[in-house]
């Protein structure tokens, strides 16, 4: 059987980050680089991120670095200015399209305060962040031809404690036992599959949950911004749609660690993913066929008796 266009896709289009080191974004680079952090009570890992961004920009791989702080009572936003980073409060932006609904109202508003031709979005609680997250996505949009939009994949290990049931929240290596492809559970249950049944060309995305995401800005400021957790992934058909999949490309980041959610706040942002996708399918005007990969379905005994 020949290779799919997923297939494909994932072949041509997906790096490591390992290829992209701060001297060659510096060397080949020609458009103005901005990363942003949507920041919400996150003072425990944000100073560790931003001065890794900040060395970044002393190699002159990227230029600005903003956190968009959700007025955490934790001090995120005087550790990052501390840390180096410029601090927005995201209720300041764009006020007068009232208050701030989440996570992608937060980046949408971003977006018109920062200065670089090419955007990075990274999240600001990540454990043990290393400079890397943010070059291989930019170091992809950079350095590969035709590529407009870049989202990063990796594996995200998963703690448990070992008690029936006993699901622990990420805590970082070294503690209980870690379960390499635990992590991402929304991810793995719910958008992939969901992607594979709906927008099969798009099966091929590791990760399309992933909060770390690199774009041109003509192209983030040509889509609209779903306000809450389905951002991602709306972002990611609606790129698709735009550029199609060579305009696309997959950086593996190798290794992802911070807050997991408890299992019971899974469903509702399972739910709103859901929900995100079938928006887009509805939009469309499409019923989807999915005989091909529905279970075979018995007819009703009943019917067989008076056969």
């Amino acid at each position: 059987m020949p290779p799919t266009a997923a297939e494909r896709w994932a072949k041509a289009r997906s790096f490591h980050h390992s290829a992209y080191p701060a001297a060659r974004i510096a060397a080949e680079r020609t458009h103005s680089v901005s990363v942003c952090l949507p920041a919400r009570e996150c003072a425990g890992t944000v100073g560790q991120i931003v001065g890794e961004l900040v060395a970044l920009r002393d190699a002159g791989a990227i230029d600005e670095i903003v956190v968009v702080d959700a007025a955490s009572a934790d001090g995120t936003a005087v550790v990052a200015e501390r840390a180096g980073a410029k601090v927005l409060q995201e209720a300041e932006l764009l006020p007068e399209h009232g208050p701030v609904l989440g996570k992608g109202d937060a980046m949408w508003r971003a977006l018109s305060a920062l200065e670089g031709e090419l955007v990075c979005f990274l999240d600001a609680d990540t454990e043990g962040f290393s400079a890397h997250f943010a070059s291989g996505l930019i170091g992809a949009l950079v350095c590969e031809p035709g590529v407009s939009f870049v989202k990063a994949f990796y594996r995200r290990p998963l703690a448990w404690d070992g008690s029936v049931g006993g699901e622990r929240e990420g805590r970082g290596p070294g503690r209980d036992e870690d379960q390499g492809e635990g992590g991402g559970r929304v991810n793995h249950l719910t958008a992939r599959p969901a992607l594979a049944l709906l927008y099969p060309e798009l099966a091929g995305v590791r990760q399309p949950l992933a909060g770390e995401v690199a774009a041109r800005r003509e192209l983030l400021e040509a889509l609209p911004f779903t306000t809450g957790y389905g951002v991602e992934i709306a972002m990611l058909i609606d790129a698709w749609r735009t550029l199609g999949l060579d305009g696309i490309a997959q950086v593996d980041l190798d290794e992802h660690r911070n807050h997991h959610q408890p299992l019971s706040a899974l469903a509702p942002m399972a739910q709103t993913v859901l929900a995100t996708v079938l928006r887009r399918v509805r939009e469309e005007g499409r019923l989807v066929d999915v005989e091909d990969t529905a279970p075979v379905e018995r007819p009703p005994l009943a019917g067989l008796r008076v056969a």
